[in-house]
């Protein structure tokens, strides 16, 4: 008989509710709970996966762990993009970094109270976006930037990955002078986020 990877590896950030095996091939142990034979976590912590016994347990994380809410506001960077949705790897809660990241996934029908035909008119893939959290269904954060206050806080060239300019309503990449759109928050390119800030220019 082989055993499947599991779900989580050892060390990684869960959630309540986040799958961590099944019963067939871990014992389920503190900080985890079993529906239907499948186990997750209890609580928000690491999980520790002890391969040798076949156990699988959540500890609670030391720190305070900041994870995304309904309401909250959070900052991630664009992924996998599709004509009416994009991945995002969120990374920030609210003025707080977080250990790892948590996934999300922004729709066109929350990106504005205008109509939006396509995604690629809103951000591209490495973006970095302000959003808010509006449901988290299925253990999925699904995001909305139908705010003025929120958008693309930094936007990089789809031909050769600088950093844009904003040139009024659009953005401007000063090496090819390429011309992007984007729906961008009022603060585009401030440096509120010198720590992480990445450009492959």
């Amino acid at each position: 008989m082989t055993l499947k990877a599991p779900e989580q590896k050892s060390g990684h950030l869960v959630i309540p509710g986040e799958r961590l095996g099944v019963i067939e091939e871990f014992i389920p142990d503190s900080g985890t709970y079993v529906k239907d034979g499948v186990i997750y976590s209890k609580i928000v912590g690491r999980s520790l996966l002890d391969l040798q016994n076949r156990r699988v347990s959540v500890y609670p994380a030391t720190d305070a762990v900041v994870v995304p809410k309904v309401g909250t506001v959070v900052i991630g960077q664009i992924g996998n993009a599709q004509s009416d949705n994009v991945l995002v790897k969120i990374f920030r809660v609210g003025k707080k970094k977080i250990a790892g990241t948590f996934g999300g996934i922004l729709h066109v029908s929350d990106v504005s109270d205008r109509y939006v035909e396509l995604m690629s008119d809103v951000c591209k893939p490495g973006d970095i976006i302000r959003a808010k959290v509006i449901s988290e269904k299925n253990q999925v954060f699904h995001l909305s930037t139908n705010d003025k206050t929120l958008g693309v806080l930094y936007g990089f060239c789809s031909r050769d990955g600088t950093l844009l300019n904003q040139d009024r309503y659009d953005l401007k990449c000063p090496k090819c002078g390429n011309v992007e759109r984007r729906k961008m928050a009022p603060d585009y390119g401030k440096d509120f986020y010198r720590e992480g800030k990445t450009s492959e220019s």
